[in-house]
């Protein structure tokens, strides 16, 4: 993301103060990621493995209303028909172009009906666009988003989900307090971090070095498995890099260009959005474009 003078002036203060409550150095995690080769292979019905912990979607960048979000929420309620999931986590940029609820009908309602009817819970954080309208405070309101505070945190068996607001007018002092507080007193045996901007990334953006100097250490800190989010339009999941798998799902609408950096394991500019397949000692993450096709398969091990 890139910062105007304020902005970078106040994250390089940020930084600061990340490593003074954060700390920067952190235990090694013994998590990997395991990269599968995967020919476009089309989702098929499998019976329901008996150690499933959990199966959860995820998709950012969706709100538009228009074709490309069509596409992929009829991939997703396909997939729901073959693999039954009852998480989304929806990773900002929900309704465009600023955030105005009155849109919440044509972004939101009707391009997932029939997942709300299904019962299927969304679980959402703000993203740059939608807090162009009173900061965001009338999505935090809508009752499907599910968003339970600017940050929060909620639990699934033994998988802690941690929400993060990441605009650049976030409380950042208090978020990374609340954070690293949740963290050290969280006994799940996955923690997955959310929120709607990138880390690291190879698209039109890039990486965030202010968010790599705060989070990567407190990620492996406390051992992260899994940080989630969109911005950039494309799918992208990284290596490993310090226990952590980084995973962008931002093909939720629309997509923009993708490169490959040394620590990609797969990226592709992709209408798509994540399946996410929780169990005792893996993680599964399978990309899945707007035809049903499965483009990307990764492993996460503890």
């Amino acid at each position: 993301m890139k910062l105007k003078r304020r902005q970078f002036l106040f994250f390089g203060s940020l930084s600061t103060l990340g490593a003074g409550i954060l700390g920067l150095l952190g235990r090694q995690n013994r998590n990997y990621t395991h990269s599968a080769a995967v020919a476009n292979t089309v989702v098929s019905a499998q019976p329901k493995t008996k150690d499933l912990l959990l199966r959860f979607v995820s998709v950012a960048d969706t709100g538009t209303g228009d074709s490309g979000q069509y596409s992929v929420a009829r991939a997703m309620t396909k997939y729901h028909s073959q693999k039954p999931y009852d998480l989304i986590l929806l990773a900002g940029d929900n309704i465009y172009t600023n955030g105005e609820i009155e849109k919440i009908n044509e972004v939101f309602e009707r391009p997932y009906a029939s997942l709300l009817q299904k019962g299927v819970k969304f679980q959402a954080v703000l993203g740059n666009h939608d807090i162009r309208t009173e900061n965001g405070n009338p999505q935090m309101k809508y009752v499907n988003f599910n968003i339970l505070g600017r940050f929060y945190t909620f639990r699934r068996d033994r998988i802690q989900f941690f929400a993060l607001d990441t605009n650049d007018n976030a409380d950042w002092k208090n978020q990374l307090i609340w954070l690293e507080n949740e963290l050290i007193r969280s006994n799940a045996t996955w923690k997955i971090v959310y929120g709607h901007h990138p880390i690291y990334a190879s698209g039109v953006y890039g990486s965030n070095p202010n968010f790599i100097k705060i989070f990567t250490p407190l990620f492996q800190k406390y051992r992260v498995q899994l940080y989630i989010n969109g911005h950039e339009h494309h799918y992208e999941r990284t290596k490993v890099i310090n226990g952590t798998t980084y995973l962008i799902c931002g093909g939720g609408a629309g997509t923009r260009p993708v490169g490959h950096s040394d620590w990609t394991d797969y990226s592709a500019s992709k209408l798509s959005f994540a399946a996410v397949e929780v169990y005792p000692d893996r993680i599964e993450i399978s990309g899945i474009d707007s035809d049903n096709r499965v483009f990307d398969k990764g492993i996460i091990l503890t």
